[in-house]
Formats: structure tokens, C-alpha cells, sequence
């Protein structure tokens, strides 16, 4: 299950309904291979090897859900942020932001002299506009430029943590 897990990794992040299905399905197929195993051994007062082990591996997959939580987030946020997708939301109408309106953004993403030329806006460190100054910056324009590395780096990450993890929990247990 934990490598049926990293699967979701290889599918695209746009495909939500794929990923998702799949993370859920992982993590509860998980559970109850928890509470099945816990059922069928003796109960006893103290944590058994065999519930260590499934509890990571548990772990494991929750992680993967959770990584495309993030990615899926970082994914939404790059988009929002770039001004073509904004223009394109707000004509199609699925994105409403009473905020800001497109004019006063495209107004403040441009540079030098323009921002002289809006001096009624007093609210530039507010919201939105305080976050897309740091996607200006270095490390923020990176991380949403690339967000699809995060899944390039938890295919290599999961599996060779995992490998570490049983290679201690099968030599300190056997």
C-alpha cells in the first residue's frame, strides 16, 4: 500500500479527482489493514513490533496525501499570481477577488515610474499584493515556478527513506 501510495507522484498535479481517489483509497485501505491486524493479535499492554511498523507505513502514506496537498496549493497559488490566468479568471467569471480588481494589480506589477502614477493606493502591504511581492523575490518564484519538483523530489525521498526504514525495522526485529 505504501508503494501504491507513491504512485500519485507520477500522475500529473492537475489530475485532482486521480490523485485524490487515490490518496484516500491508500490511506484508508490502510486503516483497515491496522485495525485488522490489531484485532487478530493477542492483546497485550505494551506496542508489538507489528504496530510500529504499520503505523509508519501508515504514515508514509498520509504523507503522500499530504504532499499533494501541498503541491495542489502551490499549484493554485502560482496560477492566481500569474496576471494572464487572473485576466482569464475574471472574464470567464470563476474567480471573484472583491480585493483587488485587475486595472489596480496590473497597475502594481508593473515597475519604476507606474507605481508614481497610483498614488490613491494606500493599501500595497495588504493581502494579495504583500504575496506577490515575495513571488517576485528569488526563493519565491522559484518554488511556484517549479512546484512540480516537489513531486520529482518525493519519488527519489519516499522510497529511500521507506528502504532505510525497513532495513533498520527488519535488522532490529529479526
Amino acid at each position: 500500500m505504501v508503494m501504491l501510495s507513491w504512485v500519485s507522484f507520477w500522475i500529473d498535479r492537475r489530475a485532482v479527482p486521480a490523485r485524490l481517489s487515490l490518496g484516500i483509497t491508500t490511506v484508508l485501505t490502510m486503516s483497515t489493514i491496522i485495525t485488522g491486524v490489531s484485532a487478530s493479535m493477542p492483546q497485550v499492554s505494551y506496542i508489538k513490533a507489528v504496530d510500529v511498523y504499520l503505523w509508519i507505513s501508515f504514515l508514509f502514506v498520509f504523507l503522500s496525501v499530504i504532499e499533494y496537498a501541498a503541491v495542489n496549493y502551490l499549484t493554485t497559488v502560482a496560477g492566481l499570481y500569474n496576471i494572464d490566468a487572473m485576466q482569464a479568471m475574471a472574464f470567464d467569471g470563476c474567480h471573484h477577488d472583491t480585493d483587488i480588481d485587475l486595472a489596480t494589480l496590473s497597475v502594481l506589477l508593473e515597475e519604476g515610474p507606474a507605481r508614481e502614477r497610483a498614488p490613491s493606493i494606500t493599501h500595497l502591504d495588504e493581502g494579495p499584493l504583500k504575496r506577490k511581492r515575495f513571488l517576485k523575490g528569488t526563493v519565491g518564484r522559484i518554488i511556484l515556478q517549479n512546484n512540480h519538483i516537489i513531486d520529482t523530489y518525493s519519488r527519489i525521498v519516499f522510497p529511500a527513506i521507506y528502504i532505510v526504514f525497513n532495513f533498520f525495522c527488519w535488522g532490529l526485529y529479526i
